[in-house]
């Protein structure tokens, strides 16, 4: 079975909505997930995370069957939309349940803990509580606990909606930065092409429930009038 994620013949029903995945997201690229609303697009992430299970078909995680395996249990770290943080826990508690559950931290955890915090602009803010924070700065502490799991896949639900124009670039920009660094398989869902054209290498293009095409950045863009620049830089 190839590295990467693979998604062989999955098959799943959800009312009257039938979804059917048969492709490969290769290891090591940045794979963003395009297409309209209702298409599929977040159904497939959960495939991958395992918060929905197939009746049908087989899903593979580099190389292992991850297809009945909990979340927990997958090598994969996941940033959605609506953030995740517990209401009840300041941000540096919430960051840090990223290493351990237990809370059991080390001074050098508590230390990775400031660092992911400063990465993604919210040095200080550690004793603040999520209702005190913006949607973007709510955001910005998911993507922080999520870099501290440090797992091979990432998984990123729109991951910028939120954010201003500015941090936009800035987030991207640490995406860019940390899959130099980790080399790691990062699948994003996005309906914005700005942000494909400064981040993605391929490009799944979801339709009914399906993939409709598979296709590098380049061929992906060149079917729209007005191209985009891509970003380069670090943080």
């Amino acid at each position: 079975m190839r590295d990467g994620i693979v998604l062989d013949k999955v098959a799943l029903n959800l009312g009257t909505a039938d979804f059917d995945f048969d492709c490969h997201i290769e290891a090591g690229v940045i794979t963003a997930i395009a297409g309209s609303s209702g298409a599929g697009k977040s159904t497939l992430l959960n495939l991958i995370a395992g918060f929905e299970r197939p009746q049908s078909g087989r899903i593979f995680i580099a190389g292992t069957e991850q297809t009945a395996s909990h979340p927990s249990e997958r090598p994969v770290s996941v940033v959605f939309q609506d953030h995740n943080l517990f209401a009840h826990l300041d941000i540096f508690t919430n960051v840090a349940l990223g290493i351990s559950p237990s809370m059991r931290l080390s001074s050098q955890d508590r230390d990775r803990v400031e660092n992911a915090l400063s990465r993604v602009s919210l040095a200080g803010f550690g004793k603040r509580m999520p209702g005190s924070l913006s949607g973007g700065e709510k955001q910005r502490a998911a993507f922080a606990r999520a870099l501290l799991r440090n797992k091979p896949v990432l998984l990123l639900d729109e991951p910028f909606a939120s954010l201003d124009a500015d941090l936009r670039l800035q987030m991207s920009a640490l995406i860019l930065d940390l899959h130099t660094e980790t080399a790691n398989t990062v699948v994003m869902i996005t309906h914005d092409r700005e942000e494909i054209a400064r981040i993605a290498d391929r490009i799944l293009h979801v339709e009914k429930g399906q993939i409709a095409t598979d296709e590098a950045k380049a061929d992906y863009l060149s079917r729209f009038a007005a191209p985009v620049s891509p970003l380069s830089g670090t943080v």
